[in-house]
């Protein structure tokens, strides 16, 4: 069996995400097993460059994984015909200079959401990338959990009916920091509250749900969105006061093509009472489901109960007891699942729909959210062209 080195150059993978579910979980899983299997028995072996701009994290980053290159130099790394690809986990704000620099080198891209703070941003990425006919895609890692490929199983078997409705509930308690008050450090970095950083839960999390909605429930065709910035401030890495510019929990309501209604809470600022961070609820004239992260249940029609309002008496009915689980077993790491499907992409052994124009349309949906925020109406959400 014969082995083909792959060089990538990984740009801003010294943060939690870049670290753990790229570097970690993803190329470096891919090398363990002995790289990725291609149609003709060939095995692709992806070959990392860290490249940032803190040459200490680096050097300890690739010290411990491992790794055998890193550089501060990122012109001299495009400029290297050693790394075919070039992928980007760094700031959001500083991606599409980023993005655009390697495209121009005529790397293929990869790269974190949002693919940019402005849909024209991420619109110029588009026809860039196709003028200079390189491969890009764009990680949209929650289409691999289990729990949403049990959804998306359930829906092609049949098994909802016609979908009448998704609710999506997200979040968590984000820590504000305060050292003073004995706080625990906030888990998530200082920019995400900070607008002029490119922060903000809804250009955060409405890229998601752009991909989501369109590709397991049918294609986002209105949204409805009120935004807040629940918590005025917070400490950031330092312990430094700061003022939070950006928002912080979103609630927001897409309607479908095929008339489905789907519902989203995002939040920062929400204490958890469900099953997982993430939890999904689609409602179908046939059955319904919940699915988490990872886990999946499922109540069809027959097995619906027939509850009765009478507030004067304990509830008789135990509505956890009715749900069954959906069995699945065998999922790999979301993240390095759409890594493998890439990197076969650039290999020209398969198409890749997760591009750069799939990201526009999460920076689209983003960015009418916030308009229809300031405005207090529903808007359309029109087809793009790049």
């Amino acid at each position: 069996m014969s082995e083909k080195r792959i060089g990538i150059v990984m740009h801003g993978v010294t943060g939690r995400m870049g670290t753990n579910q790229h570097l970690v979980r993803s190329i470096l899983a891919i090398r363990a097993q002995g790289g990725v299997a291609l149609a003709d028995g060939t095995r692709l072996l992806p070959d990392p460059l860290l490249v940032g701009r803190d040459a200490g994290k680096l050097q300890a980053l690739a010290r411990e994984h491992g790794i055998e290159r890193w550089s501060t130099d990122l012109d001299r790394a495009l400029e290297s015909r050693d790394d075919a690809v070039f992928f980007d986990a760094a700031s959001t704000q500083l991606r599409p200079k980023v993005l655009a620099r390697a495209i121009a080198a005529k790397k293929h891209v990869y790269c974190e959401k949002p693919v940019a703070t402005t849909l024209a941003e991420a619109l110029a990425l588009v026809r860039a990338a196709r003028k200079a006919r390189i491969k890009h895609g764009v990680v949209q890692d929650k289409l691999w959990l289990p729990g949403l490929v049990k959804l998306a199983k359930l829906r092609a078997e049949g098994f909802f009916g016609r979908i009448l409705s998704v609710r999506g509930e997200f979040g968590y308690w984000v820590f504000e920091g305060d050292p003073a008050r004995g706080q625990p450090p906030a888990q998530r970095p200082s920019w995400n509250y900070r607008k002029e950083d490119g922060g903000g839960i809804i250009l955060d999390m409405l890229c998601h749900w752009r991909y989501v909605l369109d590709n397991l429930f049918g294609e986002v065709k209105a949204v409805s969105c009120l935004g807040a910035t629940h918590i005025p401030w917070r400490w950031d890495e330092k312990g430094k006061k700061y003022r939070a510019t950006a928002d912080d929990a979103a609630y927001a309501t897409f309607e479908l093509a095929g008339g489905a209604i789907a519902q989203f809470n995002s939040s920062w600022c929400v204490r958890v009472r469900r099953d997982d961070l993430l939890t999904l609820q689609v409602d179908g004239t046939q059955g319904s489901a919940v699915a988490g992260l990872r886990d999946c249940r499922v109540q069809s029609y027959a097995e619906t109960p027939r509850p009765v309002w009478n507030p004067d008496v304990p509830q008789p009915i135990d509505f956890y007891a009715g749900w069954r689980e959906v069995p699945g077993e065998g999922y790999d790491n979301a993240f390095k699942a759409q890594w493998e499907l890439f990197l076969r992409h650039v290999a020209g052994e398969a198409p890749f729909k997760w591009n750069l124009l799939e990201g526009a349309k999460g920076v689209q949906l983003a960015e009418l959210a916030l308009k229809s925020w300031k405005l207090r109406k529903w808007l359309p959400v029109p087809r793009l062209k790049a």
